[in-house]
């Protein structure tokens, strides 16, 4: 189940080669995930859970610049255990180029003590279509 955000990049986005610095990406791709996250889950849900990156690969692919409107678009490839692999992608909405993609381990963890908790069919319900797979 696919959720999109779209960002309009500005001055602050940018860095010494006048686009969107890497480090300003990895910050999108934490916004899309969260955002997808507060969305889709019950609250009840949200309080008793918290979510812990394990492992990003990015592979830029092109530059966005001043101006740009990125759109984000992100879904739950899968999830196995207390870890649920979430794939990025990023485009110029106008010019359709691919900006990047990338793959994120989440760690599921209960939000009182901290530990790893298995993702239950509730949550994997929620976010991952199983028809479409």
């Amino acid at each position: 189940m696919t959720f999109e955000m779209t960002r309009v990049v500005t001055e602050e986005d940018l860095d010494d080669l006048e686009h969107v610095n890497n480090v300003r990406y990895v910050q999108w791709i934490q916004d899309i995930s969260k955002a997808h996250w507060q969305s889709r889950a019950p609250e009840a849900m949200r309080k008793g859970a918290i979510w812990v990156v394990k492992q990003h690969l990015i592979e830029y692919k092109n530059s966005a610049k001043l101006g740009d409107t990125v759109l984000m678009s992100t879904h739950i490839e899968k999830s196995e255990g207390a870890i649920s692999t979430r794939v990025v992608t990023m485009t110029n909405q106008n010019s359709k180029a691919p900006l990047l993609r990338s793959e994120t381990q989440w760690c599921l963890l209960n939000a009182l003590t901290f530990k790893p908790m298995r993702i239950s069919e509730k949550v994997s319900a929620i976010f991952i279509d199983t028809q479409n797979s």
